[in-house]
Parts: structure tokens; C-alpha cells; sequence
């Protein structure tokens, strides 16, 4: 494989994002392509900025690649429909849970005081809504706000994330596969979701496979996979690597460090 850079799980963390690229330029990368792993959005305080990253990085002719995370299919479903479940959340935690982040989101886009200001509530009130069904009264304005704040570039941008990215042996997806599944039957759920049926599994996936989605401490890399998300969503810290001639590397401040 020439030259390609990924990296984890994101949420909202712009200022940690722009470190990552710049490690990325410093190492030569410019050029090359780079693989997002999802989860943009949620938790951190700039999902707008992080998006707008994006953006300009694709209009400057960037090589980026975006997948789709969990996190952004709550994003983009709310924005559809005002929906804030998701039945791939055993706990009932809805989108405006604080452990899920969407309020951070919202937050990032409009002003939360003002958009709720018509229906007597405050963006406090809206955590009570974690667990229970957003009521009309306060989905309503909060919808109209963002809908009319969004940029059309940014629905487009969660509209067009790829499900996964394929190239020279290696397969990368937001969370993982199902394990004995061939790729072109894998659901969206599973790609977007799936946890211990494919982080315990040792088994040969076909490909090596690099994903994020499950927090961990420092990249973790094993024998079918690698994971790359490294808690920047909880304030810990963003994860690159690089992957050039057969090797993979950490990329961090000093440089590479081979995984």
C-alpha cells in the first residue's frame, strides 16, 4: 500500500483534530489520503467546526474519506425527524443523554437559551429528555433553529459518509464487522455498532480491519484488527496512524512509532 493515513473517533474535538493534520503535513502526508473513521459529532464543544474542517479541507482538493459513525446517524436522524433513539442503545440513553452528547451538538449549531426561550424551558431542562421522549413543544423549536442553521454543505456531508473504505487488504469501518459475514453483505447496523461479537473474535476477517467506535486507552492493535479510538469524545486524547510499505505506525509529536 502507497501512503494512507486514518483517524478515530473524533467528537466535536476540532482543536485536536487540527493537531492530528498537522502532524500529518509534518510527516509528509499532504498529499495523501486520509480515512475518518466517524463519530464527528457529539460530546466535544465544535461538531460544527469539526464539519466545517471538512469542508474546506475538500475544497483545498484534500485525499480525505469519511465514514459514517453511530454518532453521526443519531445526528442526522434527529435533524430528519426529531428522533433522539436509537434501539442499538441497550441502556434507552436517548441523543440528549450527557454520556451521548447531543446537546453539545445543538449547542454548537444554534443558540440553545434562545431556541427554547418560546416554550418556557432551558437547555438544563432538556437533560431530563436523556431517557424519556422529547415532547413536541420542545422538539419543534429546536428543530426550526437548527434546520434553519445547518448549512446545506453540512446535510450533504452526513448524507454522502461511506459505510466503509476497501483498499489493498485492509477494510475501514466505523465499529467492525460480523465476523463470518463477506463485506458486501454486512448491515449498517452491525458496521455502525457492533462491539464484543467482533472485538472477541480472532478469527481472520478476510481483511485486516481498522476501526474505532469502543473507547480504549492508545491504539490497539491485534491480530485481525486495529482500534483507533482513543477517548478524544471523554477529553482524552486523537488517534492517527499511518500505514505505508506493509508497516503500521502511531503517529504522534516525536513521529512514528510502529505498531
Amino acid at each position: 500500500m502507497t501512503r494512507l493515513y486514518a483517524i478515530g473517533d473524533i467528537h466535536g474535538q476540532k482543536s485536536m483534530l487540527e493537531e492530528q493534520l498537522a502532524l500529518i503535513d509534518k510527516d509528509g502526508g499532504t498529499a495523501a489520503p486520509v480515512v475518518f473513521l466517524g463519530d464527528y459529532v457529539d460530546r466535544g464543544p465544535d461538531s460544527k467546526g469539526v464539519i466545517d474542517l471538512f469542508l474546506q479541507g475538500l475544497a483545498e482538493g484534500r485525499d480525505w474519506i469519511f465514514l459514517k459513525g453511530n454518532h453521526d446517524r443519531l445526528f442526522e436522524r434527529f435533524l430528519d425527524t426529531g428522533q433522539t433513539h436509537d434501539d442499538m442503545i441497550l441502556s434507552g440513553k436517548r441523543w440528549l443523554h450527557p454520556n451521548l452528547g447531543g446537546l453539545a451538538t445543538l449547542g454548537s449549531y444554534i443558540d440553545l437559551d434562545a431556541a427554547l426561550s418560546g416554550a418556557s424551558a432551558s437547555p438544563d431542562q432538556l437533560t431530563r429528555y436523556g431517557f424519556d421522549p422529547l415532547p413536541e413543544a420542545l422538539a419543534s423549536p429546536l428543530l426550526d433553529a437548527l434546520n434553519a442553521a445547518i448549512p446545506p454543505a453540512h446535510r450533504a456531508f452526513l448524507d454522502g459518509l461511506q459505510l466503509y473504505h476497501e483498499v489493498d487488504g485492509y477494510v475501514f469501518v466505523h465499529a467492525g464487522v460480523r465476523p463470518g459475514l463477506p463485506l458486501a453483505y454486512q448491515s449498517e447496523q452491525d458496521l455502525l455498532w457492533i462491539r464484543d461479537e467482533f472485538l472477541e473474535d480472532q478469527r481472520d476477517h478476510g481483511a485486516f480491519v481498522v476501526h474505532g467506535h469502543t473507547s480504549v486507552e492508545a491504539p490497539d492493535m491485534r491480530l485481525n484488527r486495529l482500534n483507533l479510538d482513543t477517548g478524544a469524545g471523554y477529553g482524552r486524547r486523537l488517534s492517527t496512524a499511518v500505514f505505508e510499505d506493509g508497516a503500521v505506525y502511531h503517529l504522534n509529536a516525536m513521529g512514528r512509532a510502529r505498531l
